[in-house]
C-alpha cells in the first residue's frame, strides 16, 4: 500500500503545522502485518507510538488459567493507548494485541513522541482524548463482567459483530473470550437462543435469524 501522507489519517497529526507533519513523516516507519499476527505481547516493552492506519487489532488479556477477555479493539485512524501507557511507564505490556485483519501501521519513535507532546497542544489533546475514551471503554468492560446479564451481553455482542450482515464467522470459544466467561456458558445460552428460533448454528458460523428479537434482549439490560 502506497501512503503519500499518513498524517492526514489521524486527528492528532492532521491538525499539526505542515513543517511538523513533514518531520514526522521523515522519522516514522510504516509496517504491514497479516491477519492473525501478534502485534504486541506481554514480553514486549514498547519504545514507539503505534498509529493504526488500516485494519483492526484486538487487545485482550489472559489469566494464568488460560481464560481470555477482550479489552478493546483498535480501529483504523486510532492509536493504541496501551502502547502509549507502557511506553511512558517503560513497562512491558500486560496484554496481547492480535491483528484481526491485515493491518498497516505507523510507528513513531519515542523521542519524536516526547517532543510532540511537549511542543504541540493539538497532539497533546489528541493523546489525552484517546486515553479518556479508552478508559471509559475499559470501565464498561469491568461493569459488564461484574454486573451484566450474560444473555443480554451475548445478544449485544452478536448484533455488534454481525453489523449489517446476518451471519458471523465465530466459535463459542471466541465469543467466550469476547465476553470474559466460560465457553460452556456461551454454549448454553446459544443453545437456548437456537431453540427460540433467534439464531441458527453451523460449524464456525452463527446466523442471526431474528435480529429484532435479539435486539429486544440486548435492550432489556
Amino acid at each position: 500500500m502506497m501512503i503519500e501522507d499518513w498524517t492526514e489519517r489521524f486527528q492528532g497529526t492532521a491538525a499539526l503545522p505542515r513543517a511538523v507533519r513533514d518531520r514526522l513523516i521523515s522519522v516514522a516507519r510504516i509496517i504491514h502485518l497479516g491477519a492473525g499476527a501478534q502485534v504486541f505481547g506481554p514480553t514486549n516493552v514498547p519504545d514507539s507510538l503505534f498509529f493504526l492506519y488500516d485494519g483492526r487489532i484486538r487487545v485482550s488479556q489472559s489469566s494464568e488459567a488460560g481464560r481470555e477477555i477482550v479489552l478493546y479493539r483498535v480501529d483504523a485512524g486510532e492509536s493504541c493507548v496501551l502502547t502509549t501507557a507502557c511506553m511512558l511507564a517503560e513497562e512491558a505490556y500486560n496484554a496481547e494485541g492480535i491483528a484481526e485483519t491485515n493491518i498497516t501501521a505507523i510507528v513513531l519513535p519515542k523521542p519524536a513522541f516526547d517532543r510532540l507532546v511537549s511542543e504541540e497542544e493539538a497532539f497533546r489533546k489528541f493523546v489525552f482524548a484517546a486515553y479518556s475514551r479508552r478508559l471509559i471503554d475499559l470501565l464498561r468492560v469491568v461493569d459488564d463482567v461484574a454486573f451484566g446479564h450474560m444473555d443480554v451481553r451475548l445478544a449485544e455482542r452478536l448484533l455488534a459483530l454481525a453489523g449489517d450482515h446476518k451471519e458471523i464467522p465465530t466459535t463459542h470459544q471466541n465469543l467466550a473470550s469476547e465476553l470474559g466467561t466460560a465457553r460452556e456458558v456461551i454454549s448454553r445460552i446459544l443453545s437456548d437462543f437456537q431453540k427460540r428460533g433467534l439464531i441458527a448454528q453451523s460449524r464456525g458460523r452463527i446466523a442471526l435469524v431474528d435480529k429484532v428479537a435479539l435486539r429486544r434482549i440486548a435492550e432489556a439490560g
